[in-house]
């Protein structure tokens, strides 16, 4: 599935004030919104320890620079140039009410815990959060210290998805994690033990693993109960040292046989699979993922942070700048957007597509230009098509994937491409 372009904004565009920004994105357009979607925040934290051999993020070791010697990141500077960032993105979201905030990267949990609580105290005294709104952070194993997730706790995070990954010793050091098995369990431990709602990554078709292996990694992270799962298949995504240097990894056929195992057991263990890679205990489905997967919008802040925002006639999609040391300069002069583009017409049905068709249940019918500002009728003739090809449902006002639609979630998206 090819990407969508990406074009780069004019200097001219990135350092308009952000009055002169919000009148510009305000102007007549073909688009017609009644209402903006949800907003959730998005809050990036660039820095690893070790940069993982298959990972695309924008992550960066830390202590690779001599002009920054130390053990831990530049916290209360990173932490200034967010606040900046936010004051001046205040006017693009003035108003709205934020209903998740996350903190990725990177490895947030890198950040002391008063460093969170700071930043926190900044988020709450410039945005409105809805009374329930959900905080999450992201947390490695190898990077805290005993209570130190009971103290992000303290600080205000309600939520912490743990990037296990794997229990198996040798391929913890086959994805070049800086963590072992011991340390993966001690941090469960701890999650569980100081948040009612967390989550743990699991990857599968690892460099070398078989069903047995795969299965001792399942029965180890379900023996803990987790609110919440999430499963990755192991990619070799370009631009990586994986891509470079690929390992041998399960091919197609295991790789299917292995996602057969981890749907049967997780269903046997009591979590429901609510997205392709996502399953949830009860009420414990991540507000902040669900918003992104029903095309809701999101305000990134930090170091190559994405954001999507709505106003009544278009779509705004932005970047800041990737390099940590470039946005902190920047931010605090109120100019860390890198790109600021206007999601054309064509490839907004696409956009949609790609999003809500990851959701089993799939979504109302009426959520499609409530999000997207076109009508219906746009998408109508390809729903069409891959309802008569058995991928997708319509029934009382509701798309859904079929199993094998949900199988085949690239083939089906390919009818939305834009001709």
């Amino acid at each position: 599935m090819r990407e969508l372009p990406v074009v780069r904004a004019e200097t001219s565009a990135v350092r308009e004030t952000p009055s002169e920004r919000l009148a510009r994105y305000m102007r007549m357009g073909t688009l017609n919104f009644s209402a903006l979607p949800p907003l959730s925040l998005y809050i990036h934290l660039p820095w690893c320890l070790k940069k993982c051999p298959y990972c695309d993020f924008n992550s960066h070791e830390w202590g690779i620079r001599s002009d920054h010697a130390g053990a831990r990141p530049p916290q209360a500077e990173y932490i200034q140039a967010l606040r900046a960032d936010l004051e001046s993105a205040l006017p693009l979201v003035w108003g709205r009410r934020v209903h998740s905030v996350f903190i990725g990267g990177g490895t947030p949990s890198l950040f002391e815990p008063k460093a969170v609580d700071e930043l926190l105290g900044h988020v709450r005294s410039l945005l409105p959060l809805e009374p329930d709104c959900e905080i999450t952070l992201e947390a490695n194993p190898g990077t805290f210290e005993q209570e130190r997730f009971k103290a992000y706790r303290q600080a205000g995070v309600n939520r912490l998805s743990v990037g296990v990954q794997s229990f198996n010793n040798d391929k913890l050091r086959a994805l070049g994690r800086v963590h072992d098995a011991d340390q993966a369990l001690a941090a469960v431990e701890e999650a569980a033990s100081a948040f009612d709602a967390y989550n743990i990554d699991l990857m599968y078709a690892l460099p070398g693993q078989s069903m047995s292996e795969l299965e001792a990694d399942l029965q180890q992270a379900l023996s803990f109960s987790p609110p919440h799962f999430s499963i990755y298949h192991l990619t070799l995504e370009p631009n990586t040292y994986f891509a470079q240097h690929p390992p041998a990894i399960p091919d197609e056929d295991m790789a299917a046989d292995m996602l057969d195992l981890i749907t049967a057991q997780t269903s046997a263990s009591g979590l429901a699979r609510y997205e392709v890679s996502a399953f949830a205990r009860g009420e414990h489905r991540c507000v902040h993922n669900l918003n992104y997967w029903q095309f809701g919008d999101y305000l990134g802040i930090g170091a190559g942070a994405h954001s999507k925002l709505s106003y009544p006639h278009r779509v705004i999609r932005q970047v800041r700048l990737r390099d940590p040391l470039a946005y902190m300069a920047q931010a605090v002069m109120g100019e860390a957007l890198a790109q600021d583009t206007e999601v054309p017409r064509a490839e907004l049905p696409f956009e949609f597509m790609m999003n809500a068709l990851r959701l089993k249940d799939g979504f109302e019918m009426r959520m499609f230009t409530d999000r997207t500002g076109l009508p219906w009728s746009v998408v109508a003739s390809v729903v069409d098509q891959a309802v008569g090809r058995g991928w997708l449902r319509c029934e009382s006002g509701r798309l859904e994937p079929t199993g094998r639609g949900f199988d085949f979630l690239n083939d089906v998206l390919a009818l939305f491409l834009p001709h």
